[in-house]
């Protein structure tokens, strides 16, 4: 008899209209992102360019258009009072240490919401219609449409209709329950009611988005079912922090691979002394081909039920992939009472070094020790992440050279050893938002 491992847990409210999902209606009644009242619509849309890395006629002001417009709008539903707190009130802080993770005390986060049972033993399951999903969003939370423009600069348009005739269309819409200044939901092709399941085709349109944006502090991050995902249906977030992540500077191990793999420019690393074991993609010839090789091992892990989380960084040309194990530790009960007692989801913010705290004590009291203890949970073991490495690296495509085939089997591995460089934007004590 199959065992079913569930977890007691409270979903994120992402949107307004997620805890009325479940009640009946009798016809639509406003204006939504489903098939009712969306084909017919008209909202704002952003056409970013054919090529992100080629600037606009207009200079390096027009590499900022999708930062100014993004945080215009998310201010404006703020100022209509969208959101169930206010996120800039926040107390927040950089714990001391050698990595500098970044605490914040959120307590408004997981108040007044409902405790479901939450299957986290299959990374893929079915889309269902009947639980909220984002075609129930009012078109009021929705911050434009993100398209293709299909030419060499980007342009916005306040009123548009929807214009991808051929497939359903990207939206980017607030999250209501937001961690950080600017925290939004990239929706990729909402009407076409995807399960949380990455693509290539949707991981390229992240990895647009995060180029575009043309902003170190501007990340995106999935999780997948089983790793904290609480809706399923296919979304990434993004929000502005101004500070590095610690992931962001933690030493990395170059893994040398064979000419013919280098061929498309990606390049791939491991991370060395982070508490959670992950791997680096970077690089690329073009955005298609770090999307290609990422979204190849991202369909590999979910397709062998790996729970996993990714972070999409540095204007995306870096991409780190983390496969865990905490929600399947807590369904087995091996999760001590005191990590639960924080409340704490370590999803993919939390799993990159910004911890969301839900009690002051654990505020007050936060510690590099604290945070390493609690992400060193959610890593797969040393023994575990090289096989499950393995199997990555084939479904990719990725081959070793044959200097570390050799270093492998005697046990040696490589030597490269690059900790990253990132320089802190300069910003007022105690103040991490986007200014």
């Amino acid at each position: 008899m199959e065992m079913k491992l569930t977890i007691k847990r409270v979903p994120t409210v992402v949107s307004n209209y997620q805890d009325d999902a479940d009640k009946p209606r009798a016809g639509c009644g406003r204006n939504c992102l489903g098939d009712c009242c969306l084909p017919a619509s008209k909202l704002p849309l952003y056409a970013f360019k054919l090529n992100p890395a080629k600037r606009s006629q207009e200079g390096a002001a027009s590499t900022k258009l999708l930062v100014d417009i993004l945080l215009s709008e998310w201010e404006d539903r703020m100022a209509r009072g969208l959101f169930r707190y206010d996120v800039t009130a926040c107390e927040t802080k950089v714990i001391p240490g050698n990595l500098g993770f970044v605490a914040q005390l959120n307590e408004g986060r997981h108040l007044k919401k409902r405790p479901t049972e939450f299957r986290v033993d299959r990374v893929l399951q079915p889309f269902d219609p009947a639980k909220f999903n984002f075609t129930k969003v009012g078109q009021e939370e929705v911050l434009f449409q993100f398209e293709n423009g299909d030419g060499d600069d980007s342009y916005f348009l306040n009123d548009a209709p929807i214009i991808a005739v051929d497939r359903a269309p990207n939206v980017v819409a607030i999250n209501v329950s937001p961690i950080e200044y600017g925290h939004v939901l990239l929706i990729p092709r909402v009407l076409d009611r995807l399960p949380q399941k990455i693509d290539p085709e949707s991981f390229l349109l992240a990895l647009q988005m995060a180029a575009e944006a043309a902003s170190p502090y501007f990340r995106l991050g999935y999780n997948s079912l089983g790793a904290f995902a609480t809706i399923n249906h296919l979304h990434f977030q993004a929000y502005y922090l101004s500070v590095p992540f610690p992931v962001e500077k933690a030493a990395t191990l170059k893994i040398p691979l064979s000419e013919d793999t280098m061929k498309n420019g990606v390049t791939v690393s491991k991370l060395i002394n982070y508490p959670v074991r992950g791997l680096v993609f970077e690089g690329g010839n073009t955005l298609e081909d770090l999307a290609n090789v990422v979204s190849n091992a991202c369909i590999w892990l979910q397709d062998n039920n790996v729970p996993y989380n990714v972070l999409i960084s540095d204007c995306g040309k870096r991409v780190f992939l983390f496969p865990q194990c905490y929600a399947e530790k807590q369904a087995l009960g091996e999760v001590s009472q005191e990590l639960l007692d924080t409340q704490v989801n370590p999803a993919v913010w939390e799993i990159s070094g910004h911890i969301v705290l839900k009690r002051r004590s654990d505020y007050e009291e936060a510690s590099e020790t604290s945070a390493w203890k609690l992400l060193a949970e959610v890593s797969l073991s040393e023994e575990r992440f090289e096989e499950v490495k393995a199997y990555i690296f084939s479904a990719a495509g990725l081959v070793l050279s044959d200097e570390e085939e050799e270093e492998a089997s005697e046990g040696k591995g490589t030597t490269t050893f690059a900790p990253v460089p990132v320089s802190p934007m300069p910003v007022a004590e105690g103040c991490l938002v986007h200014q």
